[in-house]
């Protein structure tokens, strides 16, 4: 059987170590649908608040059910789609999206995104592993040591407009490769680069991946890395819960928002990193007994 069999598993193609029985498959099923809406939720809240799509927080759960890191970062990037949609809506109602900076940002995106998209089909899964927990400490430093304006907008120049296009290629990149929407680098660089708000630059952040994530999920499913499944239940319930977590954002200080921002990202860093060095420790292993 090939990697790519079994597309109409629950938790994606050929998971391995699942009970294949009838009464087993019921469980995967049941339990899918409520840790799907469970997440759902979750990672709704976490776009409002923070500009992001929930990739950071959909890919490790999509693991933890069963997927390889390869799929669940594909299945992620689709359920962004619903989830960012909703998110933009909440924020341009408020006036906090800069259209031309988001639009000059999809138009890296879309091309980082191919690449991205590309490299996920290609790369080992513990090299995938290992870039998302990079990833995370990356983000995590920058929200400590920053603290965003909300007084600020982003003074747009033909310098500044190739910086943006320029930041969303690496932000494509990242977003096909490790299944994230790219808020979570998008919004910090808005604010630090090019003096966005924080509320403007999550607003920002969370157009221009709503474009790119579909861009990006059409070359996924045509590479057959995508669990539809999953990916409505989790992206639909999200939509749903976004415009609150916009509100918490509206509420809180940037300084709080920040310091939300870095301790959810610890968490997840935690969880990637013990999941990369167990996969480690595995693959180590497997060399020495062949």
């Amino acid at each position: 059987m090939t990697e790519n069999d079994g597309q109409d598993r629950l938790f994606g193609p050929n998971p391995s170590g699942l009970d294949e029985s009838p009464h087993g498959m019921m469980v995967l099923v049941i339990v899918g649908m409520i840790v799907g809406m469970i997440v759902g939720m979750i990672v709704g809240l976490l776009s409002g608040m923070f500009g992001i799509g929930g990739g950071m927080v959909i890919v490790p759960v999509l693991v933890w059910l069963g997927l390889s890191q390869r799929h669940a970062a594909a299945t992620s990037m689709l359920a962004i789609v619903p989830t960012s949609i909703s998110g933009v809506i909440s924020y341009a109602t408020c006036g906090n999206v800069d259209w031309l900076a988001a639009l000059l940002l999809f138009c890296g995106m879309f091309v980082g995104g191919q690449i991205g998209s590309w490299l996920l089909s290609r790369l080992p899964e513990l090299v995938l592993r290992w870039i998302f927990v990079v990833f995370l400490v990356f983000v995590v430093f920058n929200q400590i040591s920053f603290v965003p304006s909300r007084d600020q907008h982003i003074a747009m120049s033909a310098l500044t407009g190739v910086c943006l296009v320029l930041l969303g290629v690496v932000i494509g990149i990242l977003a096909g490769l490790l299944g994230i929407g790219g808020g979570a680098l998008a919004v910090p660089a808005l604010s630090m680069l090019f003096g966005a708000s924080d509320l403007i630059a999550r607003g920002t952040s969370l157009l221009a991946m709503f474009p790119n994530s579909i861009t990006t999920s059409v070359a996924n499913l045509k590479r057959r890395l995508v669990h539809v499944k999953a990916a409505l239940i989790i992206g639909l319930v999200a939509a749903v819960t976004a415009p609150f977590g916009t509100w918490i954002a509206g509420a809180v200080s940037p300084r709080v928002g920040s310091i939300l921002f870095a301790c959810y990202l610890c968490v997840l860093l935690v969880r990637s990193m013990f999941v990369a060095v167990k996969a480690t420790r595995s693959a180590h292993t497997g060399q020495v007994s062949a």
